[in-house]
């Protein structure tokens, strides 16, 4: 299926249209990232609405954040899927001190102890960085932990906006760490990450990411191409409020279907669009119920 990161898959066309059946699969992780929004309190007994209600029988382990100095997050074991998972709340717009993060843009290295054997030519914009360090330690021990007691060895990361962000990272800190587990990374409204050697290196080790964007949201556009960002592999863009398609190579400007040419500055977008609906599915604080 051409969404599950098979770059190669993509190669030959810039833009494949989803099937229904394609867009129904990626329903269950728009939940869970919609999931993230909500405060650990309704996350510690699987109790957040909507969300948890799509996801039944998940198994929420451990919990943390404020909101704001530290997005939410949570780390859980999903027995259908026999898949740890790991979620992260994105940037909340009512929340300065968030909004604010996600201005530091400066892109600067990874931390070897977090991204052992790293190239050193990869950065990552700093603001994510530094966010993504507060919790990397404790969410690594969790995973470790799961994965040993569930005998699973497969990870999924999810997460919207800055959380995507976060899931990006967490996901190569696991594969740096622990190579053989089996990584599945879907985000949405992904602002870039890092520079053109982090897209390149991430696809090359984790290949089954994609990166879904609504409409004419602004976020995945910025930080700008010109600040030296490059956006990695796997661009789902949803055309209209049912329809999406499939983007080939990274930051794909040249197929009208795809996000660049549809939002090419920020002054065409719409940010209400970063709040979805993800094919009929919002994701953000006010839709935690």
């Amino acid at each position: 299926m051409p969404w599950q990161g098979n770059s190669n898959s993509l190669s030959r066309r810039s833009a494949i249209p989803l099937t229904s059946l394609d867009i129904s699969t990626l329903a269950p992780y728009t939940q869970l990232a919609r999931a993230a929004y909500c405060p650990p309190s309704r996350i510690k007994n699987w109790g957040c609405g909507q969300a948890c209600n799509a996801i039944p029988g998940f198994q929420p382990t451990i919990m943390g954040g404020d909101g704001g100095a530290v997005q939410y997050y949570f780390v859980g074991y999903w027995p259908s899927q026999n898949s740890v998972v790991v979620a992260h709340q994105g940037t909340d717009p009512f929340n300065a001190f968030a909004v604010l993060t996600d201005a530091n843009l400066f892109l600067r290295s990874p931390s070897q102890a977090l991204f052992p054997g790293l190239p050193s030519d990869i950065s990552v914009h700093g603001g994510f960085l530094d966010q993504h360090e507060i919790t990397a330690t404790v969410i690594m021990a969790e995973v470790k932990r799961l994965l040993a007691t569930k005998l699973s060895n497969k990870v999924i990361l999810v997460g919207h906006s800055m959380g995507g962000a976060l899931a990006h990272l967490d996901a190569l800190s696991i594969r740096l760490q622990m190579p053989l587990v089996q990584l599945k990374v879907v985000t949405y409204g992904l602002p870039r990450v890092g520079n053109p050697a982090y897209a390149q290196y991430f696809d090359l080790m984790v290949p089954d990411a994609v990166r879904i964007n609504n409409q004419r949201d602004v976020i995945p556009i910025i930080p700008g191409r010109s600040l030296g960002f490059q956006h990695t592999h796997g661009e789902i863009h949803l055309t209209t409020a049912t329809q999406a398609v499939a983007c080939s190579g990274t930051d794909n400007a040249v197929d009208a279907q795809c996000t660049i040419p549809t939002v090419p500055n920020i002054f065409v977008g719409n940010v209400l669009d970063h709040l979805g609906p993800y094919l009929g599915i919002p994701i953000g604080t006010i839709y935690c119920y």
